[in-house]
């Protein structure tokens, strides 16, 4: 086998059982084409209980309480003995050819350190949920595509970092980019991952052929909320400590400046300036952790030119929205 499929679950009891049963389908004549590891955030709804009972040939890792998603990932990248590791969201459903797919075109290209699904609305699966991930100057993470027609993007193409919601990784890379920092507990974690990839020169692809549909927002809710807002401003802020050496702070810093400005701007018309700003605070307060300083990625100039390919996309990226 070359791949295993990580899905972190909490709570899960209303989706788990049909991905699992999506995965199930992918099977040649019932017999496992990769392994399957969950692991479970102290789910209390008896979803654990249930993917035991209906899919034995899963492998369960429990943790007695919720310990977030980076931590689940990690424990499922780590017990891992495949080349390969697959990514998945408890709230999605993967067509039979997915991971095949994926495994193709890992395997067609040395250099990659990630290949994205191209993600599907479960509940319209003409309409795009991601294609990965786009970083900008501004400090600003979106998904590619998100809500525009699916056979848009239909098309092979580079990306900043994969959405860990769905994404097949290189297992060997992983172990000198390191694993997703749990510092992060949830949101951004890919984005930091792939920035780190990007670092050492390794790259992020699309693979459109391989298909994922996705609920969105199962555990967490609503697109907005203040558990959301909170930590994604502040794992930004702590993304942009971690991976930016001083010269390329200083470069963006008047983007950066004006990224934050729009987006308390933003939120302030939402109802959430408060809780936007709470977050950008923790983030800062965090990076003054020794936690956070030992997990700097540390310059090293012979990735110097890694960090001007990478510069040049984030100004780019400024004009990306699709």
């Amino acid at each position: 086998m070359k791949t295993t499929v990580i899905i972190p679950n909490y709570n899960g009891i209303d989706y788990l059982e049909n991905c699992l049963r999506s995965l199930e389908n992918s099977f040649a004549d019932k017999a496992p084409a990769f392994e399957v590891c969950i692991v479970d955030n102290g789910s209390v709804d008896g979803s654990p209980e249930m993917a035991e009972q209906l899919f034995p040939w899963t492998q369960i890792i429990r943790f007695p309480e919720n310990r977030g998603f980076c931590a689940a990932i990690n424990e499922g990248i780590t017990r891992a003995r495949t080349p390969y590791v697959f990514l998945l969201n408890n709230d999605t459903t993967v067509d039979p050819a997915c991971i095949r797919r994926l495994e193709r075109r890992m395997d067609n290209d040395p250099r990659l350190f990630s290949a994205a699904a191209k993600m599907l609305s479960m509940k319209n699966p003409d309409i795009m949920d991601g294609a990965g991930d786009r970083y900008n100057a501004l400090g600003w993470a979106f998904a590619i595509g998100k809500g525009r027609p699916s056979t848009d993007y239909n098309t092979p193409m580079p990306i900043f970092s994969a959405s860990a919601g769905a994404a097949l990784y290189r297992k060997e890379y992983l172990q000198k980019t390191g694993l997703l920092d749990e510092l992060h507990f949830a949101y951004l974690e890919d984005v930091d991952l792939g920035y780190r990839a990007r670092i050492l020169g390794y790259r992020n692809a699309y693979e459109p052929t391989a298909k994922v549909y996705h609920a969105g927002s199962a555990t967490t809710g609503s697109r907005y909320n203040p558990f959301k807002i909170t930590h994604s401003s502040r794992n930004n802020i702590y993304l942009i400590y971690k991976n930016m050496p001083l010269f390329q702070l200083i470069l963006n810093l008047p983007f950066l400046i004006a990224g934050f400005f729009i987006k308390t701007l933003f939120f302030c018309a939402k109802g959430y300036a408060g809780v936007y700003l709470k977050g950008l605070g923790e983030g800062i307060r965090l990076c003054t952790t020794p936690e956070a300083r030992q997990r700097k990625f540390r310059f090293k100039p012979a990735n110097f030119g890694h960090y001007i390919t990478i510069q040049l996309e984030l100004w780019l990226n400024i004009f990306r929205r699709r």
